[in-house]
């Protein structure tokens, strides 16, 4: 690879701002941010300055790496408009809620490393360029394999990859397994994005809303285990438990899925709750809870889109 690492970040809201942030730190990266709805805010405010500011991928040649962290909505035709930005050497970097995010990426791109990542970081855009950041600061990476390519070239890549995030200074791990960490958040999302949005209150005060709250939350997230454990990813017995009390050490929060809701924006259902509900029926898997919810949280979606 030259000294030049050419990095695009497609996806310029919280977490694609906090990331383009980190990885323009590193000499070696030349970035490109593709900005839509914020272009304009983004070039005035942005405390970093990257290489461009562009409103479309079109406008770009291919490049080493292109970070994915967009919504994880209407994935198939992102993936479309991602085409000018690759080529055979390019790696896809998807750091998205959710699961099955990369599966649109590998079909449209069947040749390609694809790094796949979970975050934890609290991060909100307070307004169009500008990105709070609490202390919040975590995220797990690794190869999402693709038998196309050599599995040392695929290492070789993801080193570089953690490298670029190394000289950023972030908090990271490489892990093997990534679709362990993909589930496990997705048990946490599918409880509280669905809880919160549906209901529009906090985490505690769902919890605190009914005696039923509590065993209801843990039926459903039981239901995404089974269904992970089906799709054989081996999620731990006391994964519940460790959720729970984790969330119960934590004040009452809302979920981006709300935020999106109560903004009028189109919601990431798909990935959270409509790639679970695929798998459950393909496999047979009984999920009465975790289906009433995506058929609740589609209708709610389809009044926010046709709104628009």
């Amino acid at each position: 690879m030259a000294d030049q690492t050419d990095v695009l970040v497609y996806g310029l809201g919280a977490i694609g701002s906090f990331y383009a942030f980190i990885l323009s730190r590193s000499d070696r990266v030349r970035l490109t941010v593709v900005a839509r709805s914020n272009y304009e805010a983004v070039r005035a405010n942005h405390t970093f300055h990257p290489h461009r500011v562009v409103k479309s991928v079109s406008e770009i040649s291919p490049v080493d790496y292109i970070v994915c962290a967009h919504k994880a909505i209407d994935q198939d035709e992102v993936a479309a408009q991602l085409q000018p930005a690759i080529d055979s050497r390019t790696t896809i970097v998807v750091i998205q809620n959710g699961v099955g995010n990369e599966e649109p990426f590998r079909k449209r791109f069947p040749d390609n490393s694809i790094i796949t990542c979970v975050t934890w970081v609290g991060a909100t855009q307070t307004s169009p360029g500008i990105v709070a950041h609490t202390k919040s600061e975590d995220m797990q990476i690794g190869v999402f394999p693709n038998p196309k390519v050599e599995s040392q070239v695929e290492q070789q890549r993801l080193d570089a990859f953690a490298d670029l995030l190394r000289n950023g200074k972030t908090r990271f791990q490489v892990l093997e397994d990534m679709q362990i960490q993909r589930w496990e958040k997705v048990v946490w999302n599918v409880a509280w994005n669905s809880l919160t949005t549906l209901t529009m209150v906090d985490t505690q005060s769902w919890l605190k809303s009914s005696e039923d709250a509590t065993p209801f939350t843990r039926q459903l997230m039981q239901e995404v285990i089974n269904i992970a454990r089906g799709c054989g990813v081996p999620l731990k017995d006391d994964l519940i438990d460790q959720l729970m009390d984790k969330i119960n050490a934590m004040p009452g929060i809302g979920s981006s899925m709300q935020t999106d809701c109560k903004s009028g924006r189109p919601m990431e259902i798909d990935v959270i709750l409509g790639f679970p509900v695929r798998k459950s029926r393909e496999l047979g898997i009984q999920a009465p809870f975790l289906e009433t919810l995506y058929v609740l949280l589609r209708a709610v979606d389809g009044r926010l889109r046709a709104a628009r």
